[in-house]
């Protein structure tokens, strides 16, 4: 039998209700089915994330792979058609899937080593613009999300966002709405991550370092580029600034735009916390946005 860890169950009733209960319930069956469909044998303890479990296992030749089962959604349907365009270039393989429910095969990284580990926080930010080149430079297959509905969405939910707010959130998050629609007729068509940061980023033995976890976009690359500023946290507007020159540089992005859809990314963090009961905007992403907006 294979562990579902308490803090996966809790993470998936909370968001996901009655379906994410029946996903949890029905993970030992499915793992089992999965294992032996696949011809794989367990290899080391559960792993998961807020809405994933993975389980590392080995194929039937030895080689170590790992087991991902997850809810089907709009966020994680995308996900084998875009390790498929990657086809491991800068991001783990796709060796197996199920488009019934999701289920992947996947080469495996090494879990205990993050960038986020590093040390060395200037590396690691060159480490992670370099990987996001890799993977913008890929045009999006048809048939995934587009950031320009997102767009449309976003701003649609402005003006009751902006109503809960106080009048200098409010302002700020007028003037990060106001930045795409200047964008939003131009939403760029890469093959977008969409949640690149750190503990995103694993040591792995065909390359250094290897991406997980895609929750695909088609769109512009400068949406991608907030997690990398947001993460392994430093509230210097001149680190914030640096670290942001310094993805642009290596994307070949326009600042200009990458610096509209940046503050589109802190948009839609903002209205997720008001629409989640908070009554102003998260004190990071507050900050990124004035340190940007200032030059």
């Amino acid at each position: 039998m294979i562990h579902v860890p308490a803090e996966l169950a809790e993470s998936q009733v909370r968001y996901n209700g009655e379906a994410g209960r029946a996903f949890v319930a029905a993970l030992p069956g499915r793992a089992e089915e999965f294992l032996g469909r696949w011809g794989l044998r367990l290899d080391g303890p559960s792993l998961h994330g807020a809405a994933s479990l993975v389980l590392p296992v080995r194929r039937s030749d030895g080689t170590p792979a790992a087991l991902k089962l997850q809810l089907l959604d709009e966020e994680t349907e995308g996900e084998a058609v875009a390790l498929r365009a990657w086809d491991g270039d800068g991001v783990v393989r796709l060796l197996e899937h199920d488009p019934e429910t999701g289920t992947m095969l996947l080469e495996r990284a090494d879990s205990a080593r993050h960038l986020s580990r590093l040390g060395d926080v200037g590396e690691a930010v060159r480490i992670l613009a370099g990987l996001l080149a890799r993977l913008s430079a890929v045009p999006a297959p048809r048939g995934l999300r587009r950031l320009d509905a997102v767009a449309a969405r976003m701003l649609a939910r402005v003006p009751g966002a902006v109503a809960r707010l106080g009048a200098r959130d409010a302002a700020l998050l007028a003037d990060c709405a106001a930045a795409v629609r200047e964008v939003a007729g131009e939403p760029g068509d890469r093959l977008l991550h969409w949640d690149v940061h750190y503990d995103n980023v694993l040591g792995a033995e065909r390359e250094p370092w290897l991406v997980i976890d895609p929750k695909p976009l088609s769109g512009d690359p400068g949406f991608e580029l907030l997690p990398a500023l947001t993460n392994l946290w430093n509230p210097d507007p001149v680190e914030i600034r640096w670290r942001f020159d310094l993805l642009t540089e290596r994307l070949g992005l326009d600042r200009e735009r990458a610096l509209a859809w940046t503050l589109g990314r802190v948009l839609q963090n903002g209205l997720w916390e008001v629409e989640g009961g908070e009554d102003e905007l998260g004190a990071v992403q507050v900050a990124v946005a004035r340190a940007l907006l200032a030059r």
